[in-house]
């Protein structure tokens, strides 16, 4: 696809910087060059040079990059140029820029839009590569890399192939079935793998909250009555003031949130409103807003002070729990011959057990997750196109065997829904969406 405009952005972090990389794409790319620097370098030659206004009046000197489509990254002639990184410089080098005819500023993801409609990625590539812009873990940055090189969208063609595939036969049948290369009958070959396919697709879909935890955390609640020393836990995982931590009970209204980084996992850990019958209304609100939160949670936390004597509170029974006895320093003797009751005792004051509790949830974590090397739908949209792939998947094979015009046809439906994911088969609104998620610069 030959766009008739060019477009330019920052590409790079935010500013100031040591250095600013300003990235340009479209027909104008050579035209700019000339402009801005006299000449246009050799392909993917780095040059120190001068930038100069179209009147000649000097902007910076730095390097540039010159990549002659389509052996770029959106498949058309584009440059970058390697400026210093203070926000007057780049400033007056875009502004320079866009002053030039052909030339305007990108729009959030204009870039892998263009790589993606010049056909040098595909949807599911060009989503990963957002992921890995955005990657705060180093199990983020893994597992986006592994998109990013096609894996996922190889599964999903795969698929589709194998649909096309199932069709052709189909219709040979129906068409020529007195040819002696084609088989009497499909059903030997096609109707087993279509059942098989059902049972992978349904298998793929089951692990996307396991990629959810990838990209949005390790989702941890801590419970536990007032004063049971839930702040105090979390300021002591954050190893920062993060929540008021008071004598008074009640002291924690609402949800308070934390995102933590352990060996590469990103963890978020929750701190709620203590757990007891009250006729507060706000306090009310919290602890309803606390069960809410645990109700969702990946692994609740809950807190006894072992220094008191409280019952403790009913808790969601369906969700993985770790018991913790705390303030097993004020506690004395009690604490230790009770410690069978607990899965874990800890003093916040003291240290004794938070490392332990550290390593139990990365266990837990990262057994929840699983291997990293398997391939998991990445989004929501995925999982609802790879939902209506199996509902006429399983009206094929829920047709009488002699409606083979009907089973064609929900097959066909079946591999429209995989080409959606990858955007063999698509369409503009869909684009837009998910473009406008992307950075300004990508």
């Amino acid at each position: 696809m030959i766009f008739q405009d060019s477009i330019v952005a920052l590409s790079s972090g935010r500013l100031p910087s040591g250095i600013a990389i300003i990235r340009i794409s479209g027909p104008q790319t050579r035209f700019v060059l000339e402009t801005i620097i006299g000449f246009v370098p050799a392909p993917r030659q780095a040059r120190y040079t001068s930038l100069r206004r179209a009147d000649h009046s000097l902007l910076d000197r730095g390097i540039v990059l010159f990549f002659p489509g389509p052996n770029s990254f959106t498949g058309e002639d584009s440059a970058e140029l390697h400026v210093h990184g203070g926000r007057a410089v780049v400033q007056a080098v875009i502004d320079a820029l866009t002053d030039l005819d052909g030339l305007r500023l990108a729009e959030p993801g204009e870039f892998t839009r263009r790589a993606f409609l010049n056909g040098k990625v595909d949807l599911v590539e060009a989503e990963s590569l957002a992921d890995l812009v955005t990657a705060e873990t180093e199990a983020q940055r893994r597992f986006a890399m592994l998109n990013a090189e096609g894996r996922q969208s190889g599964l999903y063609l795969e698929w589709r192939r194998r649909l096309i595939h199932a069709r052709a036969m189909i219709e040979a049948e129906m068409d020529f079935a007195d040819e002696s290369d084609i088989p009497g009958s499909v059903s030997a070959t096609i109707w087993p793998d279509i059942r098989f396919m059902v049972e992978e697709i349904k298998s793929h879909i089951e692990g996307f909250h396991r990629a959810e935890m990838i990209r949005d955390g390790f989702d941890i609640v801590i419970l536990g009555a007032p004063n049971a020393g839930k702040s105090s836990l979390l300021n002591a995982l954050a190893r920062r003031e993060v929540a008021i931590v008071t004598d008074e009970p009640g002291t924690t209204r609402d949800l308070v949130e934390i995102v933590l980084d352990l060996e590469g996992m990103k963890v978020r850990l929750t701190d709620t409103a203590g757990i007891r019958e009250t006729t507060g209304k706000v306090e009310a609100i919290g602890i309803g807003r606390a069960l809410g939160r645990a109700a969702s949670a990946d692994l609740i936390l809950y807190l006894e002070d072992l220094s008191q004597s409280e019952p403790l509170p009913d808790l969601p029974e369906d969700r993985p729990m770790l018991r913790i006895g705390t303030k097993c320093d004020l506690a004395g003797e009690p604490a230790a011959e009770g410690k069978g009751n607990y899965d874990l005792i800890v003093s916040t004051t003291t240290g004794m057990g938070m490392d332990e509790l550290i390593q139990i949830i990365i266990a837990r974590s990262s057994g929840a997750i699983g291997d990293m090397g398997d391939i998991l739908p990445t989004r929501h949209r995925h999982t609802r196109l790879l939902a209506e792939t199996i509902e006429h998947m399983e009206a094929c094979l829920a047709l009488p065997s002699d409606m083979l015009e009907l089973r064609s046809e929900n097959l066909r439906l079946a591999s429209d829904r995989l080409g959606r994911i990858s955007g063999a088969v698509d369409t503009e609104d869909l684009l837009d969406v998910i473009f406008s998620q992307f950075c300004i610069g990508k």
